[in-house]
């Protein structure tokens, strides 16, 4: 469970997002039992965008069976009350064409159920701060992608070394000022042809191949990471389960306007052209239940077929070119109401022309009430 307490020095502990424990120190208060001002701070290299509308706080998961997911990732107590949410934009000074976003979040949470006399208000702040990615994140991105491609022995470092060393595109997301350095999240996409020859790349194509299911989903999956390869940008997004989901529209957002700038501003037009993605592939992980095959069509059950992990992932499944999962081996924590899923890998092949509609309900899915 993730747990953070006051103290001058304070250690996290939570989970990668795919059942894998990860952890880091930080020096300020911070408690996610109770938070009440989170400010998000985006520095990018670029004009700021519109205005958005001011988002209501909702559940940290949004499928009917968030509960199950929310213990499963530790994200907030079930007493929490959510009283106020605001949400604004602001260019800061001397800094002509950055942009950044303050996010207040205000929560009351009861220590006792028991009687409403005993209850407190619970207060922390933390500052989240969006970064170009930097070889000092080396550690932080790598603890975060320790399970990506389950238990398979790999060139995870020149994986990470590649991620760190595109720094027009991709977002790293830490904690404002923080001595430790921790890195909390992370956004990128990789052009499969640009890289083809790297040996992280050439391992990670073997991986997927090996998963790879049979017949047409297998044969379109080959043309991907071969022919189309220059076309296409492997979507890496990892993250701690406990990051607030109000920074998720605006990370993705960043991803695929930069996506967009460097068709136009990359030095040279090679590196321009890799930017032109027609497809976006997306390796992931869902809780699946045991008997979702038999389950499809019937009615009155109170369990769902798939559960996700990442709230995005439901979005992007739908809107997906196709798609298929597979088996894990990684040991992942279990807990008693997911006694009928296993945890799996998902693969999900994204037309680049979809991207538009999965920003748009993404936002929806976050901002709305």
């Amino acid at each position: 469970m993730a747990s953070l307490q006051r103290s001058p020095a304070i250690k996290f502990e939570g989970f990668d997002g795919w059942g894998g424990r990860i952890g880091c120190e930080l020096l300020k208060p911070l408690a996610l039992s109770g938070v009440e001002d989170i400010h998000i701070i985006m520095e990018m290299p670029r004009k700021p965008s519109r205005c958005r509308r001011s988002p209501r706080h909702l559940p940290l998961t949004f499928s009917p069976f968030f509960r199950t997911v929310a213990q499963v990732a530790s994200y907030c107590k079930a007493n929490h009350q959510i009283h106020e949410s605001t949400f604004h934009k602001k260019s800061p000074p001397n800094a002509a064409g950055n942009r950044s976003i303050n996010h207040t979040l205000e929560e009351k949470s009861e220590e006792s159920e028991s009687s409403d006399e005993d209850s407190s208000e619970v207060v922390a702040q933390a500052d989240f701060a969006f970064f170009n990615p930097k070889p000092d994140d080396f550690h932080g991105v790598k603890v975060l992608l320790q399970t990506y491609l389950d238990n398979k022995l790999w060139d995870l470092s020149g994986f990470v070394d590649l991620i760190l060393g595109q720094t027009t595109v991709g977002t790293v997301v830490k904690i404002d000022d923080d001595e430790d350095n921790g890195v909390f999240s992370f956004i990128t996409a990789l052009n499969l042809g640009r890289y083809k020859g790297h040996k992280c790349i050439m391992e990670l194509k073997e991986f997927l191949l090996g998963v790879g299911p049979e017949k047409d989903v297998k044969d379109a999956l080959r043309l991907l990471l071969g022919e189309e390869a220059q076309n296409v940008g492997l979507l890496v997004s990892q993250r701690v389960v406990n990051l607030p989901p109000q920074l998720l529209p605006p990370l993705y957002d960043a991803l695929f306007d930069e996506i967009s700038w460097a068709t136009e501003d990359e030095p040279t037009e090679e590196c321009r052209s890799s930017f032109c993605f027609k497809f976006f592939l997306l390796i992931s992980r869902i809780y699946k239940h045991k008997n979702a095959d038999q389950r499809k069509g019937r009615r009155g059950d109170i369990d769902e077929a798939i559960i996700y992990v990442k709230p995005e992932d439901e979005i992007f499944h739908k809107l997906s070119l196709w798609s298929f999962s597979f088996p894990l081996h990684t040991e992942h924590v279990a807990t008693h109401e997911l006694r009928n899923y296993r945890l799996m890998g998902l693969v999900m092949a994204i037309e680049a022309d979809k991207v538009s509609t999965f920003r748009k309900e993404l936002h929806s899915l976050i901002d709305e009430p």
